[in-house]
């Protein structure tokens, strides 16, 4: 679970329920055909922009953004150069055992490939490939979330002209403007917090996901390259340790004399 999903969502909307409640009433900001507004026409437009599926897909794309499945890089890095240091010693074919019990299926497709005997240019070119397609799927995903982001306020603007244009033709009745002139700001109201509180923040988080997931993707193809180059454990270790941060490889333990 990423906590500062969690509580980066859960604070937003206390904040925002605070301040709602130490100015007033609840109650009134409270208004269904406006929720239905927004809401319903943010998912509509959505709809039109992309396909069904693609819709679909993006709310089991947003699992990512509060379930942390991904290898820490230090352990991903440590395996690795487990990996080179028995295919230096006994042979790369030493390591079919040791893959068959890999977590990560990408790790574990790339080994296979290179105790196949795939050469290394095709190796490299079908990893890569799964690669970029992986990109573009996340990529996907968030360019949904942005688009909802777009559309939420825009339907709270449209809401608000609504409520605009229903308030003038009741003018002849003075008591009713100022109700009419507050739920049509409500509209604007659920747009901007869709848009800023869930859907941008979201979209973002997915972005951040990406990333650290290609950059282990990539230590994982030039580790393979390295071991089936049969390059020495700790060429390996020096090869991996410059994709991360300084900080971040003194906690790398190898496990070697």
């Amino acid at each position: 679970m990423d906590l500062a999903t969690v509580i980066g969502l859960i604070a937003g909307i206390s904040l925002t329920f605070i301040a709602i409640l130490m100015g007033g009433s609840i109650t009134i900001f409270i208004n269904i055909p406006s929720i239905i507004l927004v809401v319903g026409g943010t998912i509509a437009s959505t709809l039109i922009n992309y396909p069904l599926s693609d819709v679909l897909k993006v709310f089991n794309t947003v699992k990512n953004s509060f379930v942390q499945k991904l290898i820490p890089v230090e352990s991903l890095i440590e395996k690795i150069i487990e990996f080179a240091t028995i295919a230096r010693r006994e042979g790369i074919l030493a390591l079919e055992g040791p893959a068959s019990e890999l977590d990560d299926e990408f790790l574990q497709r790339g080994v296979q490939l290179a105790i196949d005997g795939t050469a290394p240019e095709l190796l490299k070119d079908i990893l890569t490939t799964e690669l970029a397609f992986m990109e573009d799927r996340h990529a996907l995903g968030q360019s949904v979330l942005t688009a909802m982001a777009a559309y939420a306020p825009a339907f709270g603007m449209i809401g608000t002209l609504i409520g605009l244009v229903q308030m003038l033709a009741t003018m002849e009745d003075p008591s009713q403007i100022g109700v009419g002139m507050a739920i049509a700001i409500l509209t604007t109201l659920y747009g901007a917090l869709i848009s800023n509180l869930i859907m941008l923040p979201l979209a973002g988080k997915l972005k951040v996901r990406t990333a650290e997931e290609l950059l282990l993707r990539e230590i994982i193809i030039e580790g393979i390259l390295s071991i089936q180059s049969g390059d020495n454990p700790r060429v390996v270790e020096q090869k991996l340790k410059a994709f991360i941060a300084p900080e971040l490889r003194k906690r790398i333990i190898t496990g070697r004399k």
